[in-house]
């Protein structure tokens, strides 16, 4: 079977489309990690993503506040960021305000990582994107964004059921 066979076979109702959707989610992030994975140095797709949140982040962030955007247990969290510290990408120490806490930062080895290393690869991401115009673009981020709204609401309810 094709890609394209698939497109066909869900592209019937609103229905199917939404399970289209949803399967495509995970397909495609499968073959951007192998991409990626296969090709960045020193580390994993997974664990870029979690350096992206802290570069983002004015002070490092607790184990679960990452696990909460990661969408994530701490507990894998915690293994991203060991694996990270570990390579020197990211500090990983106790939160002063909470002892029961980690806060997770990142060091200068990986502020240079993204200033050095890390740019062909930023236009390889803008690569993915050239086949929108600017205001397909614009329409995918409001989808996406919206997606998560879904997600929350069906959290909220699995937690209601728990």
């Amino acid at each position: 079977m094709e890609l394209h066979d698939l497109i066909r076979r869900f592209s019937a109702t609103p229905e199917d489309q939404g399970k289209a959707v949803f399967q495509s989610i995970f397909l495609i992030g499968n073959r951007l990690q192998t991409l990626f994975d296969g090709h960045i140095p020193e580390i994993t797709l997974k664990q870029f993503l979690l350096l992206a949140l802290l570069r983002q982040a004015p002070q490092g962030l607790t184990l679960t506040q990452l696990g909460g955007l990661l969408g994530c247990s701490r507990q894998n969290v915690k293994k991203l960021a060991e694996a990270l510290q570990k390579k020197g990408f990211a500090s990983v120490q106790r939160n002063p305000a909470d002892a029961r806490a980690f806060c997770v930062a990142l060091t200068e080895k990986a502020r240079q990582y993204f200033r050095t290393v890390f740019p062909p690869y930023q236009e390889e991401l803008k690569a993915l994107f050239q086949i929108y115009t600017e205001e397909e673009l614009a329409q995918l981020f409001r989808l996406v964004m919206k997606l998560y709204q879904g997600v929350e609401q069906l959290e909220a309810k699995t937690k209601e059921q728990s």
